[in-house]
């Protein structure tokens, strides 16, 4: 908690390695239901709990030999999402976490990387303050 408050507030998405990441998404479509989009993943729309503000949850498979979970050997990468993250990289830092250098500001917002004890990557995301796929 950082002045009160949890550093991450929410699952921003989860992403993992699989064979055929198009036929895994039409079965999830057909089976579950999942509302796959043309980029190949769904969007879980919510409410946040703490300022009732609109966000989503990204589910998407990426093939099985992409290399954006690098370094991790996982077949999984989390994404949390967070309202500061400059400050919650920082802290991390300071708290002698595995903080990647890698970071990037696009138009979906920004993204940092941290490794959890076990080798898996944490990509932590601050949303961008209008970011258009919530309508």
């Amino acid at each position: 908690m950082v002045n009160g408050k949890p550093r991450v507030h929410g699952l921003g998405g989860v992403f993992f390695k699989s064979e055929n990441p198009q036929q895994l998404a039409d079965w999830y479509a057909k089976h579950l239901g999942v509302g796959i989009e043309a980029w190949g993943g769904a969007q879980f729309f919510w409410n946040r709990p703490d300022t009732g503000e609109r966000a989503y949850t990204v589910w998407s498979p990426f093939k099985a030999d992409t290399r954006y979970f690098q370094p991790s050997d996982k077949p999984y990468m989390i994404n949390f999402r967070v309202d500061d993250l400059d400050g919650t990289l920082a802290a991390l830092r300071e708290e002698g976490c595995q903080v990647m250098d890698r970071y990037e500001d696009t138009e979906q917002g920004k993204f940092g990387y941290v490794m959890d004890p076990e080798g898996g990557l944490i990509e932590l995301w601050q949303p961008a303050p209008e970011d258009g796929s919530l309508k």
